[in-house]
């Protein structure tokens, strides 16, 4: 950047100089030095595009997510890392991956990075969770472009290059569609198994119902009027709280409920997340529900979803795990929202880099996936 005013200034005083020669020159000679001044400022501009391509060529990538562990969130990070190696494959750019534990480790390395002082930098971040807003908030103050990942913090969402997400209202809908399609009725009992108290979940609460009451499209259609749902109807939907998206934590809260009998006969399970829709079947299969109410449970051929793209939950789709249970279910669903969407955030970061228009509400449509089409789609 520096280099860049260097060569605009001396520019601009080559400009100022043949400005000055064509103020004394005789009439004449006056269209000549009006040409040299245009093309002084056109040697100009062109040599600070150049220096500044230069520059964005040299730009290393930082990218942040939490560790590669399990599910989910671990495999983001392998994605990660894929994409990574495959920037540094091309040449252009030089990027890295840098893990955090929690949400005090993110902030430190962001802080780290800010205070290196280097030129040419750029982040890719999936923030842990809101905490680090003022950590990003450091970023933008020190002019390092950065992609938000996932969880997009409203508060510095403006400021991103691209905030690059599933649509998670869409996972709600698509859901709700498919039950509809099913035979889901106005008024009949759902049992909705929450992720956390974040916006995600509230977004995947609020696509769900908003799909029902016909404020929102799946795969560019609303509900048939006939399907509507009321205000009155959506009553009948029970939430579960924060399951803190642990099959554990799900696995416990699905025996408890079964412990009062009456509960099976709820047909419709929203599990927003394939470890939440693991637990339930974990649950099925283990003993800490009573036989009977398995048996009614199961006798009501009950609906259960996932999202996220779990290998485990795409097992029992194609037929390879639970095979009894699945068989009297009457509908298994995983809604797509793949981890490795963070690839398509550094590239959006690629992009920005190689100077090209980059969509800052950067929203990945999803989709269903059931035993129909499973082997369409990757896992993880």
């Amino acid at each position: 950047m520096k280099k860049v005013l260097a060569i605009a200034l001396t520019g601009a005083m080559v400009i100022a100089s043949l400005a000055g020669c064509a103020t004394t020159a005789a009439p004449a000679a006056a269209e000549p030095a009006a040409e040299a001044v245009q093309e002084a400022a056109e040697a100009v501009e062109e040599a600070a595009e150049a220096v500044t391509e230069t520059a964005a060529a040299g730009t290393h990538i930082y990218v942040l997510t939490a560790p590669e562990d399990h599910g989910w969130t671990g495999s983001v990070a392998t994605f990660a890392k894929e994409k990574v190696a495959e920037v540094n494959a091309a040449g252009t750019y030089s990027a890295e991956l840098i893990t955090s534990n929690d949400a005090a480790e993110q902030i430190q390395n962001i802080e780290d990075i800010v205070s290196k002082n280097e030129e040419s930098i750029a982040v890719v971040i999936q923030p842990i969770d809101d905490t680090v807003e003022s950590a990003i908030q450091q970023l933008v103050d020190a002019g390092i472009p950065y992609v938000a990942f996932d969880r997009i913090i409203e508060g510095v969402s403006s400021s991103a290059v691209s905030n690059v997400k599933g649509d998670n209202e869409g996972i709600g809908a698509a859901c709700a569609a498919f039950y509809v399609a099913l035979g889901m009725k106005p008024g009949d009992k759902v049992y909705v198994y929450e992720g956390d108290t974040s916006s995600v979940t509230t977004l995947r609460d609020g696509g769900f119902t908003k799909y029902l009451t016909g404020e929102l499209e799946y795969d560019g259609k609303l509900i048939d009027d006939a399907d509507k749902w009321a205000e009155a109807d959506l009553e009948n939907i029970t939430y579960s709280g924060a399951m803190n998206w642990s099959r554990s934590n799900t696995k416990t809260s699905f025996e408890t409920l079964m412990g009062d009998a009456a509960n099976a006969e709820i047909k419709w399970f929203y599990a927003e997340d394939d470890e939440l829709a693991m637990g339930i079947l974990e649950a099925l299969d283990g003993g800490g529900i009573d036989d009977a109410t398995k048996e009614a449970f199961l006798g009501n051929a009950p609906a259960i979803s996932g999202c996220g793209g779990l290998d485990e939950f795409y097992a029992v789709l194609r037929g390879e795990t639970y095979t009894d249970i699945a068989g009297q279910c009457g509908g298994l669903v995983s809604v797509t929202y793949s981890p490795a969407m963070i690839q398509t955030a550094i590239q959006d970061m690629v992009d920005y880099l190689d100077g090209k228009e980059v969509t800052q509400d950067h929203v990945i449509a999803c989709e269903n996936v059931t035993a129909e089409n499973v082997t369409e789609y990757p896992s993880f």
